[in-house]
């Protein structure tokens, strides 16, 4: 029998960390996503297998997992009974853009002091009025991430080339409510839509439609921990409607947009 899924998200009031999400799944399996935060990933029972810039990766004992922004992944159950995980998602105050190239490299960090400190931090962020242990928690880990990553920094790495890829990366991200069409697309930026595609796939790992869905849902969920109606969220974060937000966010979450907003009001009592 398939045990059911359990899921539970919130905002903390500690600058630097955008979202903790805690999950347990055994069957979901996530398709190609990107987040516009960093993703600091542990995994406490099973394992989790995910491909990061083309090259497959997971999730071993005493791991901790630093995915990058705007770096497309998947992820998937690596052992039969499924994993259950913790997850931060850090914002760029943390780890500027100059990491993501090390952090493509190398995510998967074997360092059983930080994958405890990380436990540690959950465990404070769960708890109302320790916002400075929380903080000075977090600086630590940040430095271990850096020191991590260091000896694979190579100067230049975040200056990015801005061609066509990137100019349209910009564009969606400008106008990331809105609806914008490859044809539209290619005439602002001057390519033709074919070519825009191929460029943006072959750049950043995913399709301009793919990106754009997973940014949105990034939205809905930060509009749905501000305690913002599913149904409201759905036009607000630039989907149809409702359906196609719960739709989507389902498949990129591993739950519907309403559960999700009940684990915040759940976790606030």
């Amino acid at each position: 029998m398939t045990r059911p899924q359990d899921v539970s998200a919130w905002r903390p009031p500690v600058a630097g960390v955008a979202e903790v999400f805690h999950a347990r799944f055994t069957e979901h399996a996530y398709p190609m996503h990107v987040h516009d935060v960093w993703t600091l990933l542990i995994v406490d029972d099973g394992a989790v297998r995910y491909d990061l810039d083309r090259h497959e990766r997971g999730t071993p004992h005493d791991t901790v997992s630093l995915l990058p922004p705007q770096v497309a992944h998947n992820g998937s159950p690596a052992t039969p009974e499924g994993f259950r995980k913790r997850v931060l998602y850090l914002d760029m105050t943390q780890l500027d853009e100059s990491w993501i190239g090390p952090a493509v490299d190398g995510p998967d960090l074997s360092d059983p002091l930080l994958r405890r400190r990380v436990g540690q931090l959950h465990t404070v962020l769960a708890r109302r009025g320790d916002e400075l242990e929380a903080e000075s928690r977090l600086a630590l880990i940040g430095e271990a991430l850096r020191e991590h990553l260091r000896p694979r920094r190579v100067a230049g790495r975040a200056t990015a080339d801005r061609g066509v890829a990137h100019e349209l990366r910009g564009l969606l991200d400008e106008r990331l409510r809105e609806v914008v069409t490859l044809e539209e697309a290619g005439r602002l930026i001057h390519a033709h839509p074919t070519h825009l595609v191929r460029s943006f796939s072959a750049a950043f790992g995913i399709a301009p439609h793919q990106y754009v869905t997973a940014r949105r849902i990034d939205l809905a969920r930060r509009l749905l921990l501000d305690g913002q109606p599913p149904g409201e969220v759905a036009t607000s974060a630039g989907f149809y409607d409702q359906s196609h937000l719960t739709r989507h966010f389902k498949r990129i979450v591993g739950t519907t947009p309403g559960r999700y907003a009940r684990t915040r009001r759940a976790v606030a009592r």
